[in-house]
This record gives structure tokens, sequence and C-alpha cells, in this order.
């Protein structure tokens, strides 16, 4: 799809709709390779004054934790400890950047029209702390933010008051895309362009108060749109939702102004990502671990991507590892539309084939497992499903069954409905290339967790049973300020010892 800028003149695109459930990054070349951390006891002592975050609203702001070494939180210590025991000696720490690294926020919006508060909620309150100085926020976010708070008072815009129910703006989503090949890469950083996603407390555009939206929106793209003297705004959309409960986004979205598509460049290829679909918040971290991933990833190799969102691993692998065939596995089923965008922009050369499918992993996992050399799973925080680790801990060759290819051919008839379901709103990139047969089974599972805790739980199950051994493990400050790390770890199949023996066996005597 192209993109599209509206004309000068204010006014509003032609609607774009669809339904979302209500449950990226830039051109770098790859960065270098981190070195391995030295034992916590032979490092220096930590200084007081070092990698300080210096922020006026951390006393009050429950988005960090702690104010000092930004560049080193202490779960990395236990991290390093934790894969030293299972006989990782390379483990690695990439902090990235420190300050302003946050490229996408959502914020609650509360107060009233004269003094809007727009920024998290205090600890453990529904009270909002104003957070316009933020020191992780992307600086175009604050000046986004400061634009939208002139408009909340210039147009009397009502906050959402949870008590009542009440008032017009509920949240407002804030989405940084870096990505503009007009500008030197050096310079796209800190010029980039941000996506406002108002969250409006109606069912619908045609509500009493949608005169109210459009005013806003048309505020926006005046003073921030590309014809203004500001020029932070790519595109304004709405949201609309009335639950009471804690959930952000309701079900309908529509595009108002700008650019319908907000594009990245990550782990090497362009990225569609919808205001409705999962982005990484930290694009560079994210960058640096696509980097790091790619090379464990043999080349002509098979690949499932599982928890697989818009697919942007998985299509990170198959452009730059040029994989014999890549399915992504997803339970949502409104990342489908980013994952056509981005499938649209790989390149051409490509032969393999390239599929995404809207299913849950925990059923049927075996599913999803043959036919595959490389698994990569990326869960939530609460980390892989019971039936998945239960699968990658017993498949073998003893307890597999022939299965329907997932490649949309039909081997018999399918009846099961959740299969069925999967194949409806499947999307498949054909080509010359066959996939491998349903009886090959995966040799290297590499994990991506964003909850250390259900890693830790995960790791020692896969490897009670010593179906997998642990290379390679790395980590990555994707939160700078929090005490949370994001981590890449290896598997790969089979006991160390085991398959020494095995080659020792084979080996002929000479005469």
């Amino acid at each position: 799809m192209h993109l599209y800028l509206l004309s000068s003149r204010v006014s509003f695109s032609p609607p774009v709709f669809w339904h979302a459930s209500s449950s990226a990054t830039l051109p770098f070349p790859a960065p270098a390779t981190a070195k391995p951390l030295p034992p916590p006891s032979s490092r220096p002592a930590k200084s007081l004054n070092k990698c300080a975050l210096e922020c006026p609203h951390f006393q009050s702001c429950s988005g960090c934790t702690h104010e000092l070494d930004l560049d080193r939180p202490s779960v990395v210590d236990e991290a390093a400890e934790f894969f030293s025991k299972l006989g990782v000696s390379d483990f690695t720490f990439d902090s990235s950047r420190l300050w302003e690294w946050r490229c996408r926020a959502k914020l609650a919006v509360r107060g009233s029209s004269a003094t809007p508060l727009i920024g998290l909620y205090e600890e453990g309150t529904h009270n909002v702390v104003d957070i316009p100085h933020c020191k992780a926020h992307h600086p175009r976010i604050n000046a986004a933010v400061e634009l939208l708070r002139k408009g909340i008072t210039a147009l009397r815009i009502l906050p959402y008051d949870e008590d009542q129910g009440t008032g017009d703006l509920r949240y407002v989503q804030m989405a940084v895309t870096t990505h503009n090949t007009s500008l030197p890469v050096s310079d796209r950083y800190k010029n980039g362009k941000v996506q406002v996603s108002l969250v409006w407390n109606t069912r619908n555009e045609t509500s009493p108060s949608s005169e109210k939206l459009t005013a806003l929106a048309q505020f926006l793209w005046r003073n921030g749109g590309p014809k203004s003297n500001e020029n932070i705004i790519h595109s304004v959309w709405a949201n609309f939702q009335t639950s009471s409960n804690n959930i952000i986004f309701g079900n309908r979205w529509r595009h108002l102004l700008g650019e319908t598509d907000l594009w990245e460049h990550v782990g090497g290829i362009d990225v569609s990502l919808a205001p409705s679909s999962f982005g990484q918040a930290n694009t560079r971290a994210f960058d640096s671990l696509l980097w790091k991933l790619q090379k464990y990833v043999p080349r002509r190799s098979s690949v499932a991507d599982l928890y697989a969102g818009a697919g942007v691993i998985g299509l990170s692998v198959a452009a730059s590892r040029k994989c014999r065939s890549v399915k992504c596995v997803e339970v949502n089923k409104e990342s489908k539309l980013s994952f056509e965008k981005t499938v649209e922009r790989l390149p051409k050369s490509l032969d393999g084939s390239i599929s995404w499918h809207q299913a849950d992993t925990s059923a049927e996992p075996l599913s999803w497992l043959m036919g595959s050399e490389v698994v990569i799973v990326d869960p939530p925080r609460k980390g892989l499903d019971a039936p998945l680790v239960d699968a990658l801990k017993t498949i073998s060759f003893r307890n597999l069954k022939p299965m329907p290819s997932t490649d949309g051919s039909q081997v018999k008839e399918e009846k099961r409905p959740w299969v069925l379901r999967a194949r409806e709103s499947s999307v498949y990139v054909r080509s010359s290339t066959t996939s491998d047969g349903p009886l090959v089974l995966p040799q290297t599972l590499i994990y991506i967790s964003c909850g250390w805790e259900s890693f830790k739980e995960d790791c020692k199950a896969l490897l009670s049973t010593n179906k997998w051994r642990l290379e390679h493990a790395h980590g990555f400050n994707f939160f700078p300020g929090t005490q949370s790390i994001e981590v890449l770890a290896v598997f790969q199949r089979g006991k160390v010892a085991n398959l020494k023996k095995k080659k020792l066996g084979k080996k002929k005597k000479r005469s």
C-alpha cells in the first residue's frame, strides 16, 4: 500500500475501519558484538553518579524504579550467575540507549480542561501523575504531549473522569517512527514523527462529541503536521472505548489525518505497525537483539515463529538467512494486516515459503513444531504456555503422528474446528521451495523473554529432561530505569556428552 499525506487543507481522509482485540526500528548497521561480562567480584564498585536518570518525575511516577546505574540494573548480575551455573560462559549484556529511548507510550488523560494531567498512574493508585519532562520518552513524544495539552485547553476537551464515567478523552498512545529515508541515518532518530491515537469515550464517530474529536485532530495536525513549524505529527487516529474496566483500547479504530501506515526499519526489513498492533517501545534495543538472533539461525533452514505478533522476528530471519520456510503463529487476528503489508516490502529475490497463522500455540503445539528445524518463541511476560513446554520436553519421532501440512495443502480431510479456523485466517506467500516434511524435528530453540522469573522456570523445565541443552544467552536493556532484562537464549537439542559419544562410535579405525 502506498503511503500518502493529506493536502495542506485540513480535512478528513476517507475513514478506514477495522476491529481490534481489546486485550520498529532503525536502519542501523549491525551493532558491534557485546563483550562477555566479567564476574561480579572483579568489577569496580558502582559510582553513585554513573548513568543517573535525573528525572524530575521519579519520586511520583511509577514508570521507573531506580535512578542510578541505568546501564546495569542489579538483575544483570543475577542473570550472569544463573547462566554461569548452567555452563554458559559467554553471557553478554547490551545496554543500548539509556535516555530518550521510549518510542511508544500509552498515557492516561485526567484532570480538567484548564489543567489536564497526561501521564502514568501513581504506584498503587489511579491518580495520574503528569510527566511533561519524562527522561525515558523520545523528545518528540514529550513535544506531542505538550501540543495535545494545549489543544485540550484551547478546545475545552473534557478529560475522562473514572468515578463518573464522563468526559471525552480517556487515553492517548504516542508511537514514534524514525524511518525517514530522506534524512541521513544519523539524523533520523532525533527527527522522528509521532503517530497520535486518541482514545475517545464514545462508542463510535457518530456520537454527539465527535465534533470535539474532529476539532482536536485538526488542532494537532494544523499545529504539528507537515505544514507547521513543529512538523512532529505523523498521523492522528481515534479509538472508541466506553468500557468501565482498565482496558485501554476498544474494538473500533478510525484513521483521521496523515499517513495510514507507520513504518520502521528493524532487523534489516521495513515493518508496518498499525496503532492496534504490538510494537516494541525501545526500537534501538530491539534492533540490536534481532541482529544478534539472526546469527543463530542456519541459512536455508525451516523456521517456526511462535507468539509472532505481526511476524517481525520471523520475517527478518526470512530475509537475512534466506530461509526455506517461515511460519508465523499468533493468536491476535489483528496482527494479520501488518504482516501482509510488511511482506509486500520484503526483497523480491526471496524464494522461501512464508505464512502467518492465527492460532493459539497452546492448542495442538506439536502441529507447529513439526516440520521446523528452528523454533523461535517470544511469549508474553508470563512465559510459555504449559502445553508448549510439555511438547518441547517430550517431542521425539516416537510420539509423532502424521499431521496436516501447514503450507495450505490438504493431506487428508480436516475436521478439527481450531485447525479449520486457523486455515481460514492464514496468509501464504507461495514459492517454488518445498518446505520440510512433518517429521522434521526442531534442532534449535531460540527463546526471547521479557519476564525474567518466568524464563527461569521455563529454562529449568526444558533442561530437566536432557532433551535440550543451553548454549548461549544474552541480555538487553529494553527498559532502562527498571529492574527488568530482555533475554535471548539459544537451546540445542540433545545432551552434549551423548552427542560426542555417538560421533566417536562412528569413527573408523585406520589400517
